[in-house]
């Protein structure tokens, strides 16, 4: 089974992030707008209790995650992908760390940066139309996530919530 594990912001964030996915995001029927914690991994159907118990551990560890958007970004020229970018903050590195360290695989391909998909698979010339508009554009946004989401992918290649982790040691 094909797993993942992300933070879903607030309704005000998902709808101003959708705003521009309906119209750039090939997955935007896929998934939720998110922010990636951990890429798409396997996992058997008989370890998931024991996957579930180290989130629930790392959860109860955790901090509420802080989101600071300040711009948007592109991940040009490795992808024609454009996003909210997030500004690093202890909280969400810490998620991410401990969720790339034993037992858990590390991700060789990419280092962590905080974002939320906004457009995705654009040609060079949509692509690049597309990110010199919103760079001119103001985005500001915070607010605190206080729940995790362990992700599952469905046959027709969208994604569920499987379970949800309340972050802090109130959870």
């Amino acid at each position: 089974m094909k797993v993942g594990i992300a933070l879903f912001p607030s309704k005000q964030l998902q709808d101003q992030a959708n705003s521009f996915r309906m119209r750039y995001d090939s997955h935007y029927a896929m998934i939720p707008p998110h922010i990636t914690l951990k890429e798409t991994f396997d996992v058997k159907e008989e370890e998931l209790p024991t996957l579930v118990a180290m989130l629930r551990e790392i959860a109860k560890k955790a901090q509420p995650a802080l989101i600071d958007i300040y711009k948007v970004d592109s991940f040009y020229p490795q992808s024609n992908t454009i996003f909210f970018k997030i500004r690093e903050h202890e909280s969400l590195t810490f998620l991410y760390d401990q969720l790339h360290s034993e037992p858990f695989s590390q991700n060789p391909k990419y280092g962590f940066i905080p974002h939320l998909t906004i457009g995705q698979e654009l040609s060079d010339d949509e692509h690049a139309d597309v990110v010199g508009r919103l760079k001119m554009r103001n985005f500001e946004f915070q607010e605190v996530i206080n729940r995790m989401q362990l992700l599952y992918q469905l046959e027709n290649g969208s994604w569920s919530v499987y379970e949800t982790f309340h972050l802090g040691e109130d959870a």
